[in-house]
């Protein structure tokens, strides 16, 4: 299959512009006719088809790689578009989006028997989600139906956030890859399942636990967001290694001097035994690694750039080829809860606590 990519500039983002792009034109022909199509979302770029047409689903597992009982997130261009996928809007969902929505939250509803089982992973709930990137949000509105769209990688691997991530995954196996630049946030949506009486954060994300409880709305943490999980997966990104680099990857949790300690130290071993190494560090700590390979995944005082880059980070080191990495640990509120979930899946819960 002959990839096609079509690339859209800054400048270009606006509504009345894009609702008349040639190539977004034709990107939404290509989802309703149950094709693939990767686009820019401001968590991830995704990977597009109709949510409705289980043989288009059947295409993202395919393309992936990915695990066929791993639920698909319906993405909606407004409000106007839930009602006709979710049997209904709980109290706490209608306070979500009105605050949260266009943004990088989703939210799980009991679904409508319009929505196929090959979409939700074979469960009585649908993912939803609405993004606030222009171009994601054109293309939906403009395809007119609801867009499943996990992750635009092969399953797992570190998540693209650029056009070049996605064409390195996906080139020849679907239809269009639509570059809309890098992306903004560079993790996945917050999952929040609102189907229960007591809503459940599933998956961490750039919306946060702290944000969502300032709303007066309860939310447990379900165990998954730090633990290894087992069970039937409710929401993308629970059950199954997610975000791998190639190589081996550990996280070293502890206080900070100790951690870069014992990391100089292994690198030194493993460098002594013939191998490449990656150090994932940061703006503070870049100087006081003594070897290795590394890559400064952004500042501790600015968690969000340690988030924008993380998946960035990942590919990086499988371009370098190295044999095993030894990333830094954070903080485990805030947005840095996320970006610990993303790690721990990434080392495969491969955690050495000093």
């Amino acid at each position: 299959m002959n990839t096609k990519v079509v690339r859209i500039k800054e400048e270009e983002k606006t509504r009345e512009t894009l609702e008349k792009n040639p190539g977004l034109l034709e990107a939404a022909e290509i989802l309703k006719n149950g094709g693939l199509v990767a686009f820019p979302t401001e968590t991830v770029y995704g990977l597009g088809a109709n949510a409705l047409n289980e043989e288009a689903a059947k295409k993202i597992y395919a393309a992936k790689g990915r695990p066929s009982d791993n639920p698909l997130i319906a993405h909606i261009s407004c409000m106007e578009e839930l009602p006709a996928i979710v049997k209904e809007i709980p109290e706490a969902g209608r306070k979500l989006a009105e605050k949260y929505w266009p943004g990088p939250l989703t939210m799980i509803f009991p679904k409508k028997d319009i929505v196929p089982y090959g979409t939700t992973g074979g469960l009585d709930t649908v993912a939803v989600r609405m993004p606030v990137d222009p171009v994601a949000n054109c293309l939906i509105h403009l395809a007119g139906v609801p867009i499943a769209a996990p992750s635009a990688n092969t399953s797992g691997r570190p998540s693209p956030t650029k056009a070049e991530h996605v064409i390195e995954d996906m080139d020849g196996k679907i239809e269009m890859i639509i570059d809309g630049g890098a992306v903004g946030i560079g993790v996945e949506s917050t999952i929040v399942d609102v189907s229960g009486e007591i809503p459940r954060l599933l998956r961490p994300g750039a919306v946060t636990p702290e944000e969502l409880s300032s709303l007066g709305v309860p939310v447990t943490v379900d165990p998954s967001v730090t633990e290894r999980f087992e069970g039937t997966p409710e929401a993308p990104g629970m059950k199954y290694r997610h975000y791998a680099p190639k190589a081996d990857m550990t996280l070293v949790e502890g206080d900070m001097d100790k951690v870069v300690a014992y990391i100089n130290e292994q690198t030194k071993k493993a460098e002594a035994e013939g191998k490449k190494v990656g150090i994932i560090c940061t703006e503070e700590s870049q100087d006081m690694y003594q070897g290795g390979n590394l890559e400064v995944i952004g500042s501790r005082e600015h968690e969000e750039t340690v988030a924008h880059n993380l998946f960035a980070v990942l590919r990086d080191f499988d371009a370098r080829k190295v044999d095993c990495i030894f990333s830094e640990s954070f903080s485990k509120d805030q947005l840095g809860q996320a970006i610990m979930n993303r790690l721990c899946k990434a080392a495969g819960y491969h955690i050495v606590n000093i």
